[in-house]
């Protein structure tokens, strides 16, 4: 892990990892205001102090953030690429479902969009690329997979992943006390809708 100065209120830790990356959230986050990243941890902070913070700390397990209760996230499978994802797997869209919903996902980090969280600790099976060419327009709710993640888009945009199905859960809203409802550590079950 190196460390390098993110301005002047600010440090960033420049991980190996993900499973790294979490292990340095687990342990900092209680101390300093922080933010989790695929590779990185971004610690707000007088740069002087997180140094020696850093210093001082070893990183634990990751399993640590795992701290927020679990969210059933319901599903209705009937995506445009669940088809293409059943071929891709060999598991066919029964499969594919069982599969999903069978995972116990973490919220690993978020990025990309407000409320868009990264899924990891998925059925290694679901491992499959992203589209080879991306959507102008992927609907709010629509959940998905690339690589050795899952996600849910929180609102409409432009995407690349294989689109599995749809919930009517609010993953951003504004007015909330918390805007996003998900967070780092979070526990996630998908369950299938009719």
């Amino acid at each position: 892990m190196r460390t390098l100065p993110y301005g002047d209120a600010a440090m960033l830790l420049d991980c190996e990892s993900l499973d790294e990356a979490q292990r340095w959230f687990a342990a900092l986050h209680p101390q300093v205001d922080s933010v989790l990243g695929a590779r990185s941890v971004l610690l707000r902070g007088d740069p002087r102090s997180l140094r020696a913070l850093v210093a001082a700390t070893t990183p634990g397990s990751s399993a640590a953030i795992d701290q927020v209760a679990e969210l059933e996230v319901p599903v209705v499978y009937d995506g445009p690429d669940l088809a293409d994802v059943g071929r891709l797997t060999g598991l066919g869209e029964d499969g594919v479902v069982a599969a999903h919903t069978g995972s116990r996902w973490t919220v690993a980090f978020g990025g990309f969009a407000p409320g868009f969280s990264y899924l990891v600790g998925g059925d290694p099976r679901l491992e499959v690329p992203r589209r080879p060419s991306p959507r102008a327009c992927v609907p709010a709710g629509s959940v998905g997979l690339a690589g050795e993640f899952s996600g849910v888009y929180p609102r409409e945009s432009p995407g690349g992943w294989q689109l599995l199905g749809r919930t009517t859960l609010t993953l951003w809203d504004s007015e909330r006390a918390d805007p996003a409802l998900l967070a780092a550590g979070m526990t996630v079950r998908f369950v299938a809708q009719r």
